[in-house]
């Protein structure tokens, strides 16, 4: 049995509510959280980055299992707002939590589903018995043109996956399976040297997100002969809120399988870490036996879908490392002066 060991999750405890970025562009409130179906989101704190976000969701993965980060044989992090453009994060990240020289380790980036790539480059090492334990990252600091729509959204977050064997350490989440889909779909983009990305609008919707995220689904159905029936959860990734419920009604899911796991409405898009959040918030809470369908999104473009299995052994380390509620306690609320000053939207 191949899966995971554990996971990790970090969320800035800065926030800024979509009201007050809408008043600062003369929107209606109510018509863009209608419209997103997103209330407010997370905010990097002033020395916080992709690497900071990603070390901390690590050692929290860590210590959730009391495992040694000498143990790690492989550091993966998925990204699209890595804080160098010639430099590894993963080695930072590496470094930080105390895994040896030896290990493998690389950046990905396929926009937001970067974690989800992460997590089978794991899986393929511990299948192939190349490394005992991989550690699987997505985190991001997600960048918006002032005044763009994607500002009322983007935000910052990450979470970390232990994947290994059901050895020594126990898998408390067995990967089933998987399928991925991609095309070449120029939805979103952001070109060398560019500060903000560009996107296609509404071309982002259909052609994008819904073909990729149901084809990559239907084709798990069809690779293991199940169908939405077969799951108790489902958790797909949120540019906001209104995509993948919509998603999640078009495979044949109630809304009431998707909530759980549907924290955009909280904090935001956070790229690479979006769909592994709201997995994580499912496993904070789902009892053992439950099966859960994770189906990512990255534009340009391509779907990541799992088939993931809770074990018994999840019950002995819910509560051994912060859950995802716990970083919707204490947040501070930033106006639209210091939001963009925590942004470096503003340059000297």
């Amino acid at each position: 049995m191949i899966g995971i060991i554990s996971y990790g999750v970090y969320i800035p405890r800065f926030r800024i509510k979509v009201d007050d970025i809408a008043r600062q562009w003369g929107e209606n409130p109510e018509d863009i959280k209608s419209g997103l179906l997103v209330e407010e989101k997370s905010v990097p704190d002033l020395d916080e980055d992709t690497a900071t976000i990603a070390v901390e969701a690590a050692r929290f993965a860590l210590q959730r299992v009391g495992l040694d980060g000498k143990e790690i044989g492989a550091v993966y992090v998925g990204s699209e707002s890595h804080p160098y453009a010639v430099k590894p994060t993963a080695t930072i990240v590496a470094e930080a939590i105390g895994a040896p020289p030896s290990i493998f380790a690389a950046d990905f980036e396929f926009a937001c589903k970067a974690g989800t790539a992460a997590i089978q480059a794991c899986y393929g090492l511990v299948s192939a018995d190349r490394i005992r334990y991989g550690l699987a990252i997505g985190a991001d600091v997600s960048q918006s043109s002032p005044g763009d729509p994607l500002e009322y959204a983007t935000a910052a977050g990450g979470a970390a996956f232990i994947i290994g064997k059901d050895d020594e350490r126990k898998v408390i989440v067995e990967i089933e399976d998987f399928f991925s889909f991609t095309t070449d779909t120029p939805d979103f983009w952001r070109r060398d040297l560019q500060k903000y990305p560009s996107h296609g609008g509404r071309f982002t919707g259909e052609p994008a997100y819904f073909r990729h995220v149901i084809a990559a689904s239907e084709g798990l159905f069809k690779k293991m002969g199940v169908s939405a029936d077969y799951f108790d959860y489902a958790v797909f990734h949120q540019p906001n809120g209104k995509f993948p419920l919509r998603a999640a009604a078009k495979l044949g899911f109630k809304r009431e399988q998707v909530l759980p796991g549907l924290m955009v409405t909280k904090i935001g898009n956070t790229y690479s870490a979006s769909v592994l959040i709201g997995l994580a918030a499912i496993l904070d809470e789902a009892p053992p036996g439950s099966r859960i369908l994770m189906t990512s999104f990255g534009s340009g473009a391509g779907s990541d879908a799992f088939s993931l299995r809770v074990t018994e052994e999840i019950e002995k380390y819910k509560d051994k490392a912060p859950k995802v509620k716990d970083f919707m306690r204490n947040v501070r609320y930033l106006d639209y002066a210091a939001y963009v000053k925590h942004q470096r939207k503003i340059r000297l």
